[in-house]
């Protein structure tokens, strides 16, 4: 019987987690499923407790790469897979049970290419969670599904986050276009998931929390940004490519370089020095021209606050 959802599982130096990640989904009530692991030169015991729990249950299916990252390890996931639907987990969130099923049947019953689910936080230090209402941005969808892009009534690059692992995607779909991860230490995923959105015509959503992301843990990469403080950029710069190379530029070029301004703020916002500093230089200086962003006038912006935080930056270069 053919595969149902191929479950693909980044990991690297997990082993504080991959009890927790593999019991969760080895129950979900999805059963025809297949959970491919990968991982990714870990230097831990993640590899000795993925053979072990391989050898219990036939579902999963344990590679190994080098050290190259995230994305490069979901990429291997993707030409491993099988099933009809694909989804991409990271090892140290956790799941409702029936967060499989869930998003499955959605995508059965509208023939969809993504279903994307609702996602809440969980605070490694106070054991609260914290439902993230910016990652669906529910008014802006259309009052019926499926739907594509076209139909959301905001930023395409705001209406969803460009993490992968809140969405269900048709294998057939990320096949056909050609859809890979990029190979870089953070910032791997956002590709994929925008290529994949402007290209689907078929979006569905589940509204309700499926998933839970750990926040403050030790280990994550997103508190070491400082060491690819330039990744974000060279991800915008082949999302533009590839608007382009797949004509869709002229449509979504003022959606573009309005979310350019966004996530170049929002990493500058929320780098630690001394990189902050280095990417403002980089940003005033090259970045912000090179993206697009500096030959607009502030009509062409959406977010006032935004384009206040951008003037200010460029007063501040400019200030001997």
């Amino acid at each position: 019987m053919a595969v149902d959802v191929s479950i693909v599982v980044a990991i690297y130096n997990a082993e504080e987690y991959i009890d927790n990640c593999l019991d969760m989904l080895t129950r979900q009530t999805l059963k025809n499923i297949e959970i491919i692991c990968v991982d990714d030169g870990s230097v831990d015991k993640s590899l000795e407790m993925l053979q072990a729990y391989s050898s219990r249950d036939e579902r999963i299916r344990v590679f190994t790469e080098e050290n190259k990252g995230a994305g490069a390890a979901r990429n291997r996931g993707l030409t491993e897979a099988t099933g009809k639907y694909m989804l991409f987990l990271d090892c140290d969130d956790f799941f409702e049970p029936n967060m499989v099923q869930l998003a499955y049947e959605k995508a059965e019953e509208q023939r969809a290419e993504i279903v994307i689910y609702k996602s809440d936080q969980y605070n490694m230090d106070s054991g609260e969670f914290v439902y993230e209402n910016w990652t669906m941005i529910e008014w802006a969808l259309p009052p019926y599904e499926p739907f594509g892009y076209r139909q959301i009534s905001t930023n395409i690059f705001k209406a969803f986050v460009g993490w992968a692992w809140d969405k269900l995607y048709l294998r057939e779909f990320v096949v056909k276009n050609d859809l890979k991860f990029q190979e870089q230490r953070t910032t791997n995923d956002a590709l994929f998931v925008f290529s994949a959105l402007v290209l689907a015509e078929k979006i569905s959503t589940v509204r309700k929390i499926l998933i839970h992301r750990r926040v403050d843990t030790v280990d994550s990469l997103s508190k070491t940004r400082e060491k690819s403080w330039d990744n974000f950029y060279r991800m915008l710069l082949a999302l533009r490519q590839f608007l382009k190379d797949r004509e869709k530029w002229n449509e979504l070029e003022k959606d573009f370089v309005n979310y350019a301004l966004h996530f170049s703020l929002w990493n500058y916002n929320t780098l630690a020095e001394p990189a902050k500093t280095k990417l403002r230089n980089k940003l005033v200086s090259e970045w912000f021209e090179e993206l697009g962003i500096r030959q607009r006038h502030k009509e062409y912006f959406y977010n006032e606050y935004e384009y206040s935080q951008y003037e200010a930056m460029l007063k501040l270069q400019d200030t001997p």
